[in-house]
């Protein structure tokens, strides 16, 4: 088993000279998709403590896992569709949100009104087959929160993270807060590597509206499925 600092990043297409790049924009910022005044950031949300001391597992996390193939296809209430024949994903994201164009991302669709509610996909190619090869749940969040999720200035936290299979195939789910100097953003992420490629998909939301859209968030993240292409 491979440990955190020894992941291939060369294979995954996340580093320079074997070194991960920072910066990499798996999570999409807030100055990138924010068509509202900027007011809509500065609030003291910054200020508060993080939610966690340690790593749990989320009950979220520990729902059914039981979904089929076609649950991202399927019509879910106040949700919409995406698949991606070409690249082999599929997932859902909440109803009024909008594609946007971002520079190294696959994927983007976020709220207008609330810039730090977005959803973002990438792939990667790997030669790896399973996202057990690059180490445990916790050291690969660690891992990608602090070297690729996150900007160098923020503070992070990983909350949670776990394993789960959705029709035979191996994903990693955790949860985790980035702390910004005037925000604080709290995220969700799930991974995993299949069709010689590696996935990663973020949501997240401003912790002052985390209560109010976890829930959707959970959905998205649930959603998130490869397949054979």
């Amino acid at each position: 088993m491979l440990s955190l600092q020894q992941l291939p990043c060369t294979q995954l297409g996340l580093c320079t000279n074997g070194q991960f790049k920072k910066g990499v924009p798996f999570v999409v910022r807030a100055e990138q998709v924010s068509t509202a005044p900027s007011t809509t950031l500065q609030d003291k949300v910054g200020r508060r403590q993080m939610l966690a001391t340690g790593v749990t597992i989320a009950p979220w996390l520990l729902l059914s896992r039981q979904k089929s193939t076609a649950f991202a296809a399927e019509n879910v209430k106040g949700f919409l569709p995406v698949t991606d024949k070409t690249d082999g994903y599929s997932f859902l994201y909440p109803f009024g949100w909008q594609e946007v164009a971002v520079e190294g991302q696959d994927k983007v669709f976020k709220d207008v009104i609330e810039p730090l509610e977005n959803v973002s996909v990438n792939v990667f190619p790997t030669n790896k087959e399973d996202i057990r090869d690059l180490g445990s749940p916790q050291e690969v969040a660690e891992a990608l929160i602090k070297k690729v999720l996150s900007a160098p200035t923020q503070k992070t936290k990983l909350l949670t993270a776990a394993e789960h299979e959705v029709d035979g195939k191996a994903y990693y789910t955790f949860e985790f807060v980035a702390q910004a100097p005037n925000f604080t953003r709290h995220a969700l992420s799930t991974i995993a590597i299949g069709n010689g490629k590696f996935y990663t998909l973020t949501t997240g939301a401003n912790e002052r509206r985390w209560g109010k859209m976890k829930d959707k968030l959970s959905m998205v993240v649930d959603s998130f499925k490869i397949f054979k292409v």
